[in-house]
């Protein structure tokens, strides 16, 4: 499937589709991506890398190190979990911007002893927790919105259909990633 249509298929799911969806989170992950050394966790991509993606089409491979990447996922969970919880408990709360970039430039995840078992870990308990709880939702609360700052109106439906995407696209780079340095 190509990647610009995987936003379209997870946002035309049921709701307990999209749960199931949703629910596999690490278990996209390469397994392989917790035997890399520093040096392959750490190995910056230059700008054009291109392989080939699970449709057959040649590709980027993005610029960041496979450690900057989990580190990315741990921090984007924990902001849209959150989100979809206080649209579910605030009425219409604000949603703040995150700077994703800002959290890579002040250097949070780069470098040795930054632990990847860790953000791997925060990405599945996040995911676990967030499963069951969201199979608890009426289609009321899945309706309930938050004003984000740029991307105005969001439901925890479009929240969690972002989140799913999320993780499912990130997951397809990291995969080639891991991939390309497992061959080193």
């Amino acid at each position: 499937m190509p990647i610009d249509t995987l936003f379209e298929q997870i946002t035309g799911l049921s709701h307990a589709e999209l749960i199931d969806r949703y629910a596999m989170g690490v278990e996209r992950f390469d397994a392989r991506v917790l035997k890399l050394d520093d040096a392959a966790l750490d190995t910056a991509f230059l700008t054009g890398t291109e392989v080939t993606m699970p449709d057959g089409t040649r590709g980027p491979l993005g610029i960041w190190p496979v450690r900057v990447l989990l580190g990315h996922l741990a921090d984007a969970e924990i902001v849209l979990v959150h989100r979809m919880r206080r649209v579910v408990a605030e009425d219409r709360p604000v949603l703040a911007y995150w700077d994703e970039n800002a959290f890579i430039d002040a250097g949070l995840y780069a470098g040795p002893g930054r632990p990847i078992a860790a953000f791997v870990a925060t990405v599945h308990t996040l995911r676990k927790w967030t499963t069951e709880w969201l199979r608890t939702l009426s289609d009321q609360q899945w309706a309930r919105i938050g004003l984000h700052t740029q991307n105005g109106e969001q439901s925890v439906r479009t929240i969690a259909n972002y989140a799913t995407w999320h993780l499912e696209h990130h997951a397809i780079y990291l995969n080639r990633k891991v991939e390309r340095l497992s061959k080193s």
